[in-house]
């Protein structure tokens, strides 16, 4: 029997070839322009409308964008490649200059953004300036992974919240009120106010007795080492700007003043939290610490941050016990008063303690902590006196679910003030954990990145949920076997006619 010509090869690497011919060039010419077609769901490679309106909004703008790493580094990864387009897109605009460097190779020009060491400079961090007004994002902030471990791109989110502030001058501003005591935030807060500042906020001082308002712009208000009670026009003031939701840190030393803080006291009841009119010492000499001369001193002792509860929302102690657990800080606190909390059935109120003093029995029975009264009236120096040798709390959070308003409160102000900053001093390394939580505070109190409402980006991921396991075996099943039929068959049909 003769044989038929097939000419189906030689029509096979015929096309094969012009397929070659027409593709080639397109991926050449697609190459040269550095096109990129975004297939992802989240569009992790191209900016978001949003991010482009406000980048347009900010087109008369000079807007400078440092980015402290060689830009082939994120290129040449895959999971950082998200980074990378919104750099170069933001770098096709006419009025954004962006400038990549290697911090430890041009140490002068990284120098040069941070003058007055205001922030701290790493690897891969971002920032952005214009208008004098500079906001860093942190290398570590812009990738980050959800509650299954999925890696995110937050970068793009955080940019254009950076892009935003720095071209509106929205900065959150921090008020440290001023015209209730002695101390200043230029003499006795500054160095604190300044480590303040690398979050990405604005200091400044607020006497409330010249506004008729706490101002718009405020985002955490601080209260700190009053030597007398606030006034009630003050009081308020106060309570207008916490039933709005807003955020207050108080630290609450003792003070050696007659009569009670009724106002302040009012403030914190709103919180359900009580203060106790005290000085807390440590008789247990192995929980004693240093002083300023380098002797051990009963006003100074070790502490314990308390875990969350299992059913908080609020994690403030976590990252401290870490490093605290690593030797980076100390677990201490000094001169300070205590506080109780006040019973509620009400669930809006969520609060729960962040620094309490260490029992000397491991059944947490038998405490050493001495308690003196200072301050207040007869009737809280009888309370003051009952609380020696029990457990004790310096500190506490509250969140009121309902407002949003929110509270961190501690019994000294000696952790923020400039002596713990020294580093010379023996008490800046004792009482570094305090200083650490405090500056951890203001993350909950109030987030610094703006939202933009762009959203983290992720790889879109398809899944199959199964009632059973036996379910999820039979379909398994199919998958497997029908694709061997399927070639099976082909091949049965390809011997029958490979001569036809």
């Amino acid at each position: 029997m003769k044989k038929k010509f097939n000419l189906s090869g030689g029509i096979a690497f015929l096309i094969a070839l012009l397929v070659l011919a027409v593709f080639v060039p397109i991926n050449l010419i697609t190459s040269y322009y550095d096109k990129v077609i975004d297939m992802t769901p989240s569009g992790k490679y191209t900016l978001n409308e949003k991010t482009a309106q406000i980048l347009d909004d900010a087109s008369d703008k000079h807007i400078d964008i440092y980015f402290l790493s060689e830009l082939r580094y994120v290129e040449e990864v895959p999971q950082y490649l998200p980074l990378y387009h919104t750099l170069t897109e933001l770098d096709s605009r006419d009025n954004i200059t962006l400038t990549c460097f290697d911090p430890n190779k041009e140490k002068d020009l990284a120098d040069s953004l941070d003058p007055d060491g205001v922030f701290s400079i790493s690897d891969g961090d971002i920032f952005v300036v214009c208008d004098g007004i500079t906001k860093k994002i942190g290398f570590k902030k812009l990738f980050q992974q959800d509650s299954n471990g999925i890696l995110e791109y937050a970068g793009e989110e955080l940019v254009a919240g950076a892009v935003y502030a720095c071209t509106t001058g929205n900065l959150p501003t921090v008020y440290f009120l001023s015209g209730y005591g002695s101390k200043t935030l230029e003499n006795d807060y500054s160095n604190f106010a300044s480590a303040i500042k690398t979050d990405n906020y604005r200091i400044d001082e607020l006497d409330l007795s010249q506004v008729d308002k706490v101002p718009e712009n405020a985002s955490i208000l601080y209260l700190t080492a009053p030597e007398k009670d606030i006034p009630d026009s003050d009081r308020d003031k106060l309570v207008e700007y916490i039933d709005n939701g807003g955020a207050v840190s108080m630290y609450l030393p003792p003070c050696d003043t007659k009569g009670r803080f009724k106002n302040i006291e009012y403030i914190l009841e709103k919180f359900e939290i009580t203060m106790n009119y005290n000085s807390v010492s440590e008789t247990n000499a192995q929980y004693q610490l240093r002083n300023a001369e380098n002797t051990q001193d009963e006003n100074y002792f070790r502490v314990s941050y308390p875990n969350p509860l299992d059913d908080s929302t609020v994690d403030l102690t976590t990252d401290i016990n870490q490093v605290v657990s690593n030797g980076i800080a100390n677990a201490g606190i000094s001169h300070t008063r205590s506080f109780e909390e006040i019973t509620s059935e009400s669930s809006m109120i969520e609060k729960a303690s962040v620094i309490e003093n260490l029992p000397q029995s491991a059944d947490s029975s038998v405490y050493t902590s001495k308690s003196t009264p200072m301050g207040g009236d007869s009737d809280t120096q009888k309370e003051a006196e009952y609380l020696s040798d029990s457990p004790l709390v310096f500190g506490y959070y509250s969140y009121n679910k309902q407002s949003g308003a929110k509270l961190f409160v501690i019994g000294t102000d000696e952790a923020i003030s400039n002596s713990a900053s020294d580093v010379n001093n023996p008490i800046t390394y004792n009482l570094s954990g305090t200083r650490n939580l405090a500056l951890f505070s203001n993350t909950w109190l109030y987030d610094s990145d703006v939202d933009m409402g762009i959203g983290n980006k992720s790889n879109s991921y398809d899944t199959m949920h199964f009632d059973s396991a036996e379910k999820a075996e039979s379909v398994l099943r199919i998958f497997t076997v029908a694709p061997i039929v399927i070639a099976l068959i082909g091949v049965a049909v390809w011997l029958k006619r490979r001569y036809a």
